[in-house]
């Protein structure tokens, strides 16, 4: 029996776990022991990934449909070709902006860049990712007040903190090793802001039931009374930021008596949390989707590092304004897919920069693609008003989970060219695809996770690959050799040959990984970039800002703030109640393509889509737990629902977990300024009772 240690593929952790494999089966999956992220404990879904290993296909070759609507099934090399000759062809016929492509936060960091490579440099068109619905708030957050995208925790703060604040976060149920961490600090006390009762709040000291898109006007409160009070650090105001004053000025209308009706705390409420934050010695603050998936978020998100800014709360162990990333390789993707940026940062208009990353490459700068990509809402936006006539997509599912998701049926039906890229056929963004490319799950690929600590680890096959199947990194190596690129393709043939390659491109930036071998992450408990060449690795977990310099010219943090906007979607009359979403459970995972297979899971999911309701909304209808009821959207699309009656839930909200299809076909194409990341969590809807209920449905209004 072999040992393969090898990383979890789910969320952002990034769990490392060892594989037990007999006769080319996984017969055992334990936690790694000694990992410094998991250490010998993981979730169901990190243990489950054994089931993979009997992924149900139909045939590991790739399909084409016919004139008649049958797919037929077509050698690897005839659907690289037909691919490619299809792009191609698009591109000369309607422009090379026609094609484009939409990716994933759980491919590898090697497949993320040669996906940029042949879409965004070869064929100059635009790619996207789904890391655009979690984490692209954070990443703009993150450059303009630190310089570049580097959350600067680790994991370790969690347990060296004695004030730890969630904000629009819910670690009990979506980051359950997180949170194991909180467990282990025996001298904290846990804040919750959240408009729910969520998990992680039942668990929590306090709880502060912010109203829902109120935390703007909270945290610019509570700087303003942290300010009034003197709880603040001016010395390190002083010597590490730039902007406070302007800031200061700024907040001071912010009043608690004024906030209560906007953020829905009293300022009795208020004046005990700036309290609870000023006599924290080692306060941190921690955010993910309540705050990134806003319609303002990348202010909200600004509005919490101000906060960790003026107190002094940051680069000090169990410090920080500390996002929590969603997806498994979230990090890699917003580094290395060379769609907003260049490979390991940069501007693509950066004279200099564009030098260095075609040098690493060892290509002309008039290869690399000339501007960040088209956004997922322009891409969709584009194919469903007929400029877009070709979409690839890799291992997501944008039918179930793209905002507004009836936006994207109708813009499928448009495509002339539609490949879908997946594990399985099964999902509902493949039912109408033109293309179908079936590769394996990643217990039989090699490549590089970076996780939401900026640690580097190892994927390695723990199976070998069967006749006839493939990669995703092959898949696109495919198209690729397909499309013609040639000597372009010089140093891009192995996964192992392309991290060589980003290596290079990230010499000298802040993410420098120059110093980390593809041989030393095997076996291993990961690197934290940044670790350049010549470095010796004293410890297995660093933070940056320690020495409270930042990746801005003048190497100072920028204090970033806006007024708050209009809500471009407020409760009215008609639509009087607020739809709000999120996690079901610690087994359920996105659109459930994977975990609906693992037996346990399914037995204690529910089938259909379900809602949480306050017993008092649920009175005044007649409803009883499991009746159900039909949910309509100010986007204009109704879906119908299961009803959990729940004291979680405020009167005049209802809370539906992301896994069911259901869910984002309600919520609207809203999306914040600068992040243009979708507001996800905040629709204004109304409700009727569904026929098969015991009592009358009063008026909608």
């Amino acid at each position: 029996m072999k040992k393969v240690q090898s990383t979890c593929n789910y969320c952002a952790l990034d769990c490392n776990l060892d594989f037990y494999v007999e006769d080319e089966k996984i017969v055992r999956v334990l936690p790694t022991k000694g990992y410094p992220v998991n250490d010998g404990f993981c979730c169901i879904k990190g243990l489950s990934l054994d089931k993979q290993q009997t992924v149900v296909k139909t045939s590991p070759l790739p399909k084409i449909r016919q004139a008649d609507g049958s797919m037929k099934e077509v050698s690897w090399d005839e659907g690289f070709q037909y691919v490619a000759d299809q792009l191609q062809e698009l591109q000369a016929k309607y422009g090379r902006e026609s094609v484009a492509g939409i990716s994933t936060g759980q491919l590898t960091m090697e497949e993320f860049a040669i996906f940029g490579h042949v879409m965004r440099n070869y064929l100059k068109t635009n790619v996207d990712g789904n890391t655009r619905l979690c984490m692209a708030t954070a990443v703009v957050a993150h450059k303009q007040s630190y310089g570049f995208d580097a959350p600067g925790y680790t994991l370790k703060d969690l347990e060296l903190s004695d004030t730890i604040i969630f904000i629009g976060a819910n670690p009990v149920v979506a980051h359950p090793i997180l949170w194991k961490r909180v467990r282990q600090n025996p001298d904290k006390k846990v804040i919750v802001i959240d408009p729910r009762r969520s998990e992680t709040a039942m668990n929590a000291d306090y709880w502060y039931p912010v109203k829902c898109r109120g935390d703007l006007y909270l945290l610019y409160t509570l700087a303003n009374v942290l300010i009034e009070k003197g709880w603040i650090d001016q010395n390190y105001i002083e010597a590490h930021t730039e902007g406070y004053g302007e800031f200061k000025e700024f907040v001071k209308p912010f009043t608690p008596d004024q906030a209560q009706e906007n953020s829905g705390l009293s300022p009795e409420q208020i004046l005990k949390l700036a309290q609870l934050i000023h006599e924290g010695k080692r306060v941190s603050f921690w955010w993910t989707m309540g705050v990134n998936q806003g319609y303002e978020a990348v202010r909200t998100a600004q509005a919490i590092i101000n906060l960790a800014l003026m107190t002094g709360n940051i680069g000090r162990p169990g410090t920080g304004a500390n996002s929590i990333t969603g997806q498994c390789n979230a990090m890699g993707s917003r580094s290395y897919s060379n769609t907003a940026v260049l490979y390991a940062g940069g501007d693509f208009t950066n004279p200099a920069r564009r030098a260095k990353v075609a040098e690493a490459l060892g290509v002309d700068e008039s290869v690399l693609a000339e501007k960040p990509t088209a956004t997922y809402n322009q891409i969709i936006e584009g194919i469903n008003e007929g400029r877009i006539k070709g979409l690839w997509i890799l291992c997501t599912n944008p039918r179930h989970s793209w905002t507004n998701n009836e936006t994207f049926a109708s813009a499928v039906k448009k495509l002339e060219l539609f490949v879908v890229q997946d594990i399985y056929d099964t999902i509902e963004s493949a039912e109408e695809c033109t293309v179908f490319f079936p590769v394996v799950p990643g217990i039989k690929k090699e490549g590089t996770y970076i996780n939401l600590e900026r640690r580097l680890s190892a994927m390695r096959p723990c199976l070998a690959k069967k006749e006839n199947e493939i990669t995703d990194y092959e898949a696109i190596l495919g198209v690729g050799k397909a499309l013609g690129m040639g000597g372009l393709l010089k140093g891009w043939e192995t996964p192992k040959d392309c991290f060589e390659l980003m290596k290079k491109c990230s010499k000298g930036m802040p993410g420098d990984i120059t110093g980390v071998t593809w041989e030393m992450l095997e076996n291993s408990n990961g690197v934290q970039w940044p670790f350049r060449e010549g470095e010796t690795l004293e410890d297995d977990e660093r933070r940056l800002y320690e020495d409270g310099n930042f990746f801005t010219p003048s190497r100072k943090a920028q204090f970033k703030f806006e007024a708050p906007m209009e809500n471009p979607l407020p409760l009215t009359e008609e639509y009087p109640y607020l739809f709000n979403t999120g996690r079901g459970s610690v087994g359920q995972w996105h659109t459930q393509s994977r975990t609906s297979e693992v037996q346990f899971i399914g037995d204690v999911s529910a089938r259909e889509a379900y809602l949480f309701m306050n017993p008092g909304t649920a009175a005044a209808y007649g409803l009883e737990e499991n009746d159900r009821i039909l949910v309509h959207s100010v986007n204009g699309e109704k879906a119908g629902f299961q009803v959990r009656i729940s004291d979680q839930v405020r009167e005049k909200e209802l809370y539906a977990p992301i896994h069911y299809i259901e869910c984002n076909k309600l919520t609207p194409s809203v999306y914040d300024t600068y992040s243009k990341e979708p507001s996800y969590k905040a629709t204004p809807v109304w409700f009727e009772k569904m026929e098969g209920g015991n009592a009358d449905v009063p008026d909608k209004n």
